[in-house]
């Protein structure tokens, strides 16, 4: 659990330590604006932008019964948030599993990507697809199954 929120935490340390020069040296603006930075740059690379995660057991039985596909991510990951970002409001449509609080799932992303934890992967119909283009990943989502 603490790891997840290690690089979170990080950045707000170093962006407190940033923004502490300017508001010394009478620049409070450039020091609020530093700060500022930093709080949304934490926020994106924490848990708290992607939809809440369930286990890959449990993931997997939604996916068979809606024929919605299933994420396996980590925070921290870029590729992770760009697919995040990109999806938008239809994120939530898809059932997420974080392989740092499911071990099932990432054993799962280990056995399809040669033992490396490379997310995301997305699992549709029982296809592993790594890394797939946020564009291609819609059109699962919005296609009738």
């Amino acid at each position: 659990m603490r790891r997840v929120w290690t690089g979170p935490v990080l950045l707000l340390i170093a962006g407190a330590g940033a923004a502490t020069g300017p508001f010394v040296q009478g620049r409070p603006g450039t020091g609020a604006a530093l700060l500022l930075g930093f709080v949304v740059l934490a926020t994106l690379t924490s848990p708290l932008v992607f939809p809440r995660s369930v286990g890959a057991a449990e993931a997997q039985r939604r996916s068979a019964a809606d024929g919605r596909p299933v994420v396996f991510w980590r925070p921290g990951c870029a590729y992770c948030m760009r697919l995040r970002i990109r999806l938008g409001r239809k994120a939530r449509r898809l059932h997420w599993v974080d392989i740092w609080r499911d071990e099932a799932g990432a054993e799962l992303v280990r056995g399809v990507n040669g033992g490396d934890e490379t997310v995301p992967t997305l699992l549709v119909a029982g296809r592993a697809h790594t890394n797939p283009d946020p564009a291609w990943v819609r059109e699962q989502v919005s296609s009738p199954r």
